[in-house]
This record gives structure tokens, C-alpha cells and sequence, in this order.
């Protein structure tokens, strides 16, 4: 399919050199946009041209249609199909399942176990999206995009975080309905956004808590509070990213389609 083309020009109104709002997201010593897109993993160069051709490509909020057409991947901000694509070179996504008795710090001046302990490797200055305590383990993300981290972050998101925790049973039928209602801890009123009963085995059953906000301990205060004590805790997904198959003390790259969602899930 071939893009778009510009408009011919009656030089009697326009100066040459003259560019529209479709021409405003073009960076004269950039690179092709197909190239970008195939560089982020987003499909081969020959797809990314149809898609730039179909007008599933936004640069800046702009539609581009032009196969040519050169960006700052750096700089500019790039969607396909409505998803923003990392393009940034030196931008990096991880997910980390961490494991028990690993601090959620880069240092620790005690000496224990810390998240440098994983990524020492990897790229300078990343940062921990929220934390996990000492105890609890889980899905940790960790990434160089600082506004990204910022946002996921901060309560006014509203980025679910799912966790699993083993207590002591039976599970009270009004055990979730209290949950949601709200309990009363000492910082305040901390409310789940849903609760299920994964599985009950003879005095220990498995439940799961979802929630959007990140005070310390939250979890396990909500659940002693409720006269549930919590024996094993567990982070399983952060917004759209799930731990699935990632053993303790591993990490992995997140995808492209993980990143767009978690773009999404904070209105980047």
C-alpha cells in the first residue's frame, strides 16, 4: 500500500519549503520510521511500512503516512494502534521475581542481599518500582524510565497489584467483604479491590488480595488485622505484567506488548 502524499502546492500562496501539521513531526538527520518500529520489535520493516501506510502510526499525537518519513526515537513520542512503543535506545524494562530475605534497596548498609545483586549488569541508575519487603516475594519491575516509574507509583493511577498469601483457615464467608469495605490501620483506612479464596487445604488456605495502593506491609497488616496472620506472601502481577514462569532470584526482559500496557495503564 502506498502513503499518503502531500498535496501539491500552488506557489502563488505558499513560500517554498512550506510544511502543514502533517509535516511537523519530521526530523531532518533522524531515522526512518520503519526502522524504528522494526528496531522496537513492533513487526519486520516491510510490516511497520504497511502499518505507517494503513495510518496505525502516531509521532507526536500525529498521524504519519510516510514511508520516509525520518523521527527522533530519543525524543518523540511513537503509538501503533493506539499502544506507545518504546523506542528510546537506552531505555530498558525488567521483571524481577524476587526472592525472600532480598532487600528492596540498590545498597544496603547492613550487607544483606539487594536488588544490585541482580542488576549490576545491566543498565546504570535503574529504578525499583515500588518494593517488596524482606519477607514477601514476587514480581518486582525495574527500569531506567523514570517517568514511567514515577507514575506507576503514585496512587492517583490507580495501578492494581495482585499478591497471594497462605493463612491459617477456614476463610469467614464476610472475610472479602471486609476487605473492600475497609480496614482500620493505624495510617489510615486501607480498602482491597477484590478477594478470593484460591484454595483451602485442612487449616491453611491460599487467598488472593488486589489492590492499587503501595503502603509498607499493607497486605499482611490488612489480613492480621482481619485475624488472618499471613504465613507466605507473594506479588503475582503489577497492572498488566504477571509473574507467570519467572523463578525466584531470576529476571527477564518484559515484552513490548507489556510495555505499551503499562504506557497505557498510566496515560503516557
Amino acid at each position: 500500500m502506498k502513503a499518503a502524499r502531500q498535496p501539491l502546492r500552488d506557489r502563488d500562496f505558499y513560500p517554498e519549503g512550506y510544511s502543514d501539521e502533517r509535516d511537523t513531526t519530521e526530523v531532518p538527520d533522524g531515522v526512518r520510521l520503519q526502522k524504528v518500529l522494526a528496531q522496537a520489535g513492533v513487526a519486520s520493516r516491510r510490516a511497520c511500512e504497511e502499518m505507517i501506510g494503513e495510518g496505525r502510526v502516531t509521532v507526536n499525537g500525529q498521524v504519519v503516512r510516510r514511508f520516509g518519513a525520518k523521527v527522533d526515537p530519543a525524543t518523540q513520542v511513537i503509538h501503533v494502534d493506539g499502544k506507545r512503543i518504546p523506542t528510546a535506545p537506552d531505555l530498558v524494562y525488567y521483571a524481577l521475581n524476587k526472592p525472600i530475605g532480598v532487600v528492596s534497596t540498590m545498597d544496603d548498609p547492613q550487607g544483606r542481599p539487594c536488588l544490585a545483586d541482580y542488576v549490576e549488569e545491566l543498565a546504570p541508575r535503574l529504578f525499583h518500582v515500588g518494593r517488596l519487603d524482606t519477607e514477601t516475594e514476587g514480581l518486582l519491575l525495574l527500569t531506567n524510565d523514570g517517568e514511567l516509574a514515577n507514575r506507576l507509583t503514585h496512587p492517583s493511577y490507580g495501578v492494581q497489584k495482585k499478591y497471594w498469601a497462605k493463612v491459617p483457615g477456614p476463610i469467614p464467608r464476610d472475610l472479602g467483604r471486609r476487605l473492600k469495605q475497609g480496614i482500620e490501620l493505624e495510617d489510615g483506612i486501607a480498602r482491597a479491590d477484590s478477594f478470593t479464596v484460591v484454595q483451602e487445604h485442612g487449616q491453611q488456605a491460599l487467598v488472593e488480595v488486589v489492590l492499587h495502593e503501595g503502603r509498607k506491609h499493607v497486605v499482611r497488616r490488612m489480613l492480621e488485622v482481619a485475624g488472618h496472620r499471613v504465613i507466605d506472601l507473594a506479588r503475582i502481577e503489577f497492572g498488566p505484567v504477571k509473574l507467570g514462569r519467572t523463578k525466584p532470584g531470576t529476571m527477564r526482559a518484559l515484552s513490548l506488548k507489556e510495555v505499551g500496557e503499562l504506557y497505557a495503564a498510566v496515560k503516557l
